[in-house]
């Protein structure tokens, strides 16, 4: 018998505990889905377009490394317009496939092993074992909605050791909506001052945000050195399969970055970065309107919750709402199993995001407001059988 050659790290890791309700649900006639974590639009019609002329066009070749130059240059021009935050596009600023790729990279390109990152929870469900996977130690803090799902800087003080070598954070957050202030976003900064910290801030949510302003984290004051900046297309412009994101950092990280980049991936997608550019360029009256419905999703989920005694603070990013379910006397597993099997309307249980998750369950509204309110009628009866 051949022996395992699995590493342990990647064995140790258990998978992604949101699959498993797509898998489930992919079998099951009738289903409404709050699980999915993608915009249901389709990419707006120009963008599509423009795509789809660079593939006629026979662009179909690598391109640079590091991206296209107009991408990078546009790329650069949109950062400084809407944050006063600009890179150049020689050396700081590398277009990656998708955020995931950016945040592999980013970790890859700064961790050592028994490096310890800290890793405020609930999160998106990569964060920490990509911090493994490059060889680090997560160091996890679960959020309260006491503080409406914000990490604060006297919590990661708390968790900084010798080895702490990164904050990574992501807000406007998956799975809870949750925005940071800015006064904890200063807060955070002064640690990573203090302590000669670097911070990844996954900001892939940046325009997905409802009555407030997005602040990227390195605009701060004296952050722009420190931060390394994750950001993409997929939410926003609705281009989840097109796979294109960047990561925006000093040049010493950004070099060590594309060393990576080049040996793994060569290069994003070419018509992908050039619909990208399209979208840059083209695309701020679609997003509008997407954030638009969006809003208008947002108000009916988190209302309807409340109703129901499935008590949710208010979202004020991303698109999703996490609401507690301890009303109905079930764990975040038993409610996700049950409404699934009952009422065939698919959610995903906090605890899959790590830390301060269990309890609550994501749901995600980029789903038709039709199906939305066909979906919280289930929930309805759901609660009368089970709250």
């Amino acid at each position: 018998m051949m022996k395992s050659y699995i590493s342990k790290r990647v064995a140790s890791t258990p998978p992604s505990g949101i699959r498993r309700f797509f898998d489930i649900a992919a079998t099951m006639p009738d289903v409404i889905s709050l699980g999915i974590g993608e915009p249901d639009f389709v990419t707006p019609e120009p963008i599509l377009r423009s795509g789809i002329a660079a593939l006629e066009r026979g662009e179909t070749h690598y391109t640079s490394n590091s991206g296209t130059y107009e991408l990078r240059r546009a790329l650069s021009e949109h950062l400084t317009r809407r944050y006063g935050v600009t890179y150049h596009p020689d050396d700081e600023l590398l277009i990656t496939v998708g955020v995931s790729e950016a945040m592999y990279l980013a970790l890859t390109a700064i961790v050592d092993p028994g490096d310890e990152v800290i890793v405020p929870q609930p999160c998106f469900v990569s964060y920490a074992p990509e911090v493994i996977f490059a060889g680090g130690t997560p160091v996890t803090i679960g959020c309260k909605v006491e503080n409406a799902f914000q990490v604060t800087g006297a919590e990661i003080e708390a968790r900084i050791t010798p080895r702490t070598k990164a904050i990574l954070i992501g807000y406007p957050n998956n799975p809870t909506g949750a925005v940071l202030t800015r006064e904890r976003m200063l807060e955070i900064a002064a640690v990573a001052e203090r302590h000669d910290l670097l911070v990844i801030s996954d900001e892939i949510y940046d325009r997905l945000v409802y009555g407030i302003e997005h602040v990227c984290f390195a605009s701060l004051p004296g952050m722009r050195a420190r931060t390394i900046l994750l950001g993409g297309f997929s939410k926003d412009y609705a281009m989840t399969g097109w796979r294109i994101g960047y990561i925006a950092g000093s040049p010493d990280v950004l070099g060590a970055a594309r060393k990576v980049h080049q040996y793994t991936i060569m290069s994003a997608p070419t018509m992908s970065q050039i619909a990208a550019l399209f979208a840059l360029q083209n695309g701020d009256e679609h997003v509008q309107r997407m954030v638009d419905e969006y809003d208008r999703r947002r108000r009916l989920i988190v209302s309807g919750l409340n109703t129901l005694g499935l008590d949710c603070f208010e979202p004020h990013g991303a698109f999703y709402a996490f609401p507690s379910v301890a009303q109905s006397g079930l764990s975040d597993d038993e409610f996700a199993d049950k409404l699934l099997a009952e009422e065939h309307v698919a959610v995903i249980p906090g605890n899959s995001f790590g830390e301060g998750g269990a309890g609550y369950v994501r749901m995600s509204y980029a789903q038709s407001y039709e199906k939305i309110e066909q979906a919280l009628e289930r929930i309805h009866r759901f609660m009368h059988r089970h709250g």
